[in-house]
């Protein structure tokens, strides 16, 4: 498989992450590695990965111990950083699976901290503890944390048929498993019904869990499934897509195999919608 994201070699140590002494020996390491993230980037250095620790920032998120038992940190990156895109260092194929999961980590938890400055109860500046994990409010005692947030994704499939939609801010012919955020009080089957409901009017019966994948932009957890339809009549009632259609197991095939005959696609094999109609049209 060339999913990505998924294969952290990190100890998290969460042990270690409650003890500021020992944090602050990992930092003194020689052998720490210190990712450096702005928004969607990762700093570089001559094309390379800049992982040369420099712990003069207040902050700085522990992301656990190699195999080696090398500390690795994350932190945000100065203005004036070379900067390279996360998804065309994944898509470059330059990188290891390893590699990806860990800037994976250090992107959803920068962006966090990032965006959570503040104390959402009170309004007062907060501050790390925890190696990232936590932000605690001096003035009202609230404590934060990392959020991940899930969304269901989910090959729907009736008569050797898989539906699949596409969005109009993707490639011309780019089709996909659909997908959608999960909401409060909501099972993943509930949210999978709802969402295939809401964007294709196809109701979903029976569901099965296959695999999921962390997709740091900003710190999603793709939840993939598979589902079987309960009719077949599309009905585009919303904005959320430009299109649905259903595509026999043989065109699917064509297409993440980039021979459509009308040149149509699939999703990059990277992501988990691409894995989510290979295990259906494969049987």
């Amino acid at each position: 498989m060339t999913l990505a994201f998924v294969n952290s070699p990190l100890d998290r140590a969460d042990d270690v992450r409650r003890k500021p002494e020992i944090l602050a020996q990992l930092q003194a390491n020689p052998a720490a590695r210190l990712v450096k993230v702005r928004g969607d980037q990762v700093a570089v250095v001559a094309g390379e990965l800049d992982l040369a620790p420099d712990f003069s920032r207040s902050e700085q998120s522990f992301l656990g111990r190699d195999k080696t038992a090398a500390p690795w940190f994350a932190c945000s990156a100065d203005e004036n950083s070379e900067l390279l895109s996360l998804r065309n260092l994944m898509l470059g194929g330059t990188l290891s699976d390893e590699s990806l999961s860990i800037l994976a980590q250090a992107r959803s938890l920068v962006h966090w901290h990032e965006t959570h400055g503040f104390c959402a109860k009170c309004g007062a500046a907060s501050r790390m503890e925890d190696g990232g994990y936590r932000r605690h409010c001096n003035t009202c005692k609230a404590d934060h944390f990392p959020r991940t947030d899930p969304v269901v994704i989910i090959a729907v499939v009736r008569d050797s048929h898989v539906l699949l939609g596409r969005q109009a801010s993707w490639n011309p012919g780019m089709y996909s498993a659909l997908a959608g955020f999960m909401e409060p009080g909501e099972t993943v089957e509930q949210a999978a019904r709802r969402e295939v409901f809401e964007e294709s009017g196809i109701r979903v019966g029976n569901i099965r869990y296959l695999m999921s994948q962390p997709w740091p932009f900003p710190a999603s957890l793709m939840i993939g499934l598979v589902g079987e339809a309960l009719n077949d009549t599309i009905d585009i009632s919303t904005n959320e897509l430009q299109d649905a259609r259903w595509f026999s197991f043989e065109e699917a095939r064509q297409m993440q195999q980039g021979e459509h005959a009308e040149g149509f696609t699939a999703s990059h094999s990277y992501a988990i919608a691409y894995h989510l109609v290979k295990v259906v049209v494969e049987g």
